[in-house]
């Protein structure tokens, strides 16, 4: 158990290796990764340092092996594929599910202004959690126990995003929707510009024939069509 001078509630983290199916080594560095820089702002004496570092390694660690599984499961995919699959994977969103179904949240060492913060900003501290628990585990245990982790946890949740089509970028789902269920192609107009060529905006509008489903803006005409293209999936109900 860890206890700070100024924190009351202990936390027993020999639970987390119990649900995560691995036990460490070096006990202090499973709590590191559970450590925010906030907490440190408000217990400078605290035994320990925050957990970006950690994060910044098991970032890398995860996406060689969830690339690595990809390569593996699907020897006829191209690398455009793999690479929209491994981002469902690995972006912020699927890491906080995982990290929620885990209990990660109960673990996590924060200030008190940010444990009062919820919505994406906790969204984001769980998945930066994730990935400094895979710095953590691959520091204590190598590869093998990294990749244990992503099997028994992450990769189950592949099964769905194929299901429903969640890797694919927004433009090719607006275009097989739109295929699928109106038999048009999506069309897309630049309907405005503005700013200096440094800094320039654009507005895109995708259209299905004549009628201007959404509207999207961008740094880039691509950026602003992939906008238009979400935008047009939300309208849609695709």
């Amino acid at each position: 158990m860890l206890e700070s001078q100024n924190r009351k509630k202990e936390i027993d983290f020999n639970l987390v290796e119990k649900k995560i199916g691995i036990v460490f080594k070096n006990k202090s560095l499973l709590a590191q990764a559970f450590c925010h820089r906030s907490y440190l702002n408000e217990n400078p004496g605290f035994c320990l340092e925050h957990n970006e570092r950690l994060e910044f390694l098991g970032d890398a660690v995860l996406e060689l092996v969830v690339t690595e599984r990809l390569y593996e499961m699907f020897p006829g995919r191209p690398e455009g594929q793999l690479t929209n699959l491994r981002a469902a994977l690995v972006n912020a969103k699927m890491l906080s599910t995982v990290a929620g179904e885990l209990g990660f949240n109960d673990y996590l060492l924060l200030s008190k202004g940010e444990t009062r913060e919820i919505g994406k900003a906790r969204q984001y501290i769980l998945a930066n959690a994730f990935e400094a628990v895979m710095g953590a585990i691959y520091l204590d245990g190598g590869y093998k126990s990294a990749a244990k982790l992503v099997g028994n946890y992450l990769m189950p949740h592949l099964e769905m995003i194929m299901k429903t089509g969640s890797y694919k970028d927004a433009k090719s789902l607006f275009q097989e929707k739109a295929q699928e269920e109106a038999g048009v192609t999506p069309v897309y107009k630049g309907l405005d510009e503005s700013g200096p060529d440094h800094d320039k905006r654009f507005v895109i509008g995708v259209f299905l024939g004549d009628e201007c489903i959404a509207q999207g803006e961008g740094s880039s005409k691509q950026e602003g069509e992939t906008d238009a293209a979400k935008n047009a999936l939300g309208i849609k109900h695709w």
